[in-house]
């Protein structure tokens, strides 16, 4: 019990810093915008305290079965971190957000191709933005996307590697998928199977879906200004963190489908040494 709690304490502290964190690093925030910030990181940490203390969750899935929230958080951590950078940078330069910035702006243009997430993600802007702006975004995009990318492999490598979950001993759909009703809906590995490919696809197609809805919203509400550093850090995190995040749950998902069906098939077979019927 008492590693449960120092465990949950220890996760909605770092919660907590995650969403201060570009408050905390940027220039000339605002004292209204800091004490809205303040409000949302203890309303996080103590959702995610209480997720994690109680002995069923109610919202956070696979909190037992590491690594898939740790690489989650990791991810959304370096993310945050590094759109905090170099947001920082343009007002105060030193090495370490001239050297994210030059990293990020590489790439930015590698990935800035026709049809590219990154590319339909620029062309959605203003066409009266500035260039400044416009290279800051792209930069931006080019980073939060590929830390999802690089986040996404590790997940699949981690898959093969530590033979997640099965490796974790017995797997509690219960506890770790606690959304979803095994006794409801038919057949638990079809839902599961048809859930996991939802997650893929729906994964796979948000990172060019976002730009084009606000590209539609933007054309009959007041868009949103990404020139705010606060809503861009946060915005460009949400763009490449979201898809990352349902194919990881996608490919989580369809794991434990295939878990279930395998042990069916071994409980179907036959003892061995048993007379058959001929």
């Amino acid at each position: 019990m008492m590693s449960r709690f120092t465990g949950a304490l220890a996760r909605a502290v770092l919660v907590m810093v995650l969403v201060a964190m570009p408050s905390l690093m940027l220039p000339g925030v605002h004292r209204d915008t800091t004490q809205i910030v303040a409000l949302v990181a203890i309303f996080a940490s103590l959702l995610t305290f209480i997720e994690y203390v109680a002995t069923y969750p109610s919202l956070m899935e696979f909190r037992d079965a590491p690594p898939f929230n740790r690489l989650r958080f990791l991810s959304l951590f370096i993310t945050v971190f590094l759109l905090a950078t170099i947001v920082r940078g343009q007002n105060e330069q030193t090495a370490l957000t001239l050297f994210v910035e030059t990293i990020g702006n590489r790439l930015g243009e590698m990935i800035d191709v026709p049809y590219s997430p990154v590319r339909l993600f620029v062309l959605m802007l203003p066409d009266d933005m500035s260039l400044y702006h416009m290279i800051l975004i792209r930069t931006a995009a080019g980073i939060s996307y590929t830390v999802s990318l690089v986040t996404l492999i590790v997940f699949v490598i981690a898959l093969r590697v530590i033979d997640w979950p099965a490796r974790l001993g017995t797997f509690n759909v219960w506890i770790n998928l606690p959304t979803f009703d095994p006794t409801t809906g038919g057949d638990v590995v079809q839902r599961l199977r048809r859930d996991a490919r939802f997650n893929i696809v729906l994964g796979f197609l948000l990172p060019f879906f976002i730009p084009a809805g606000i590209r539609a919203v933007a054309s009959s509400f007041e868009p949103v200004s990404l020139e705010s550093p606060q809503t861009l850090i946060w915005t460009m995190t949400a763009w490449a963190f979201l898809p990352a995040s349902l194919l990881m749950r996608g490919i989580a998902m369809g794991r434990i489908a295939g878990m279930i069906a395998e042990k069916r098939r071994r409980s179907e077979r036959p003892a061995q040494g048993e007379l058959q019927p001929v």
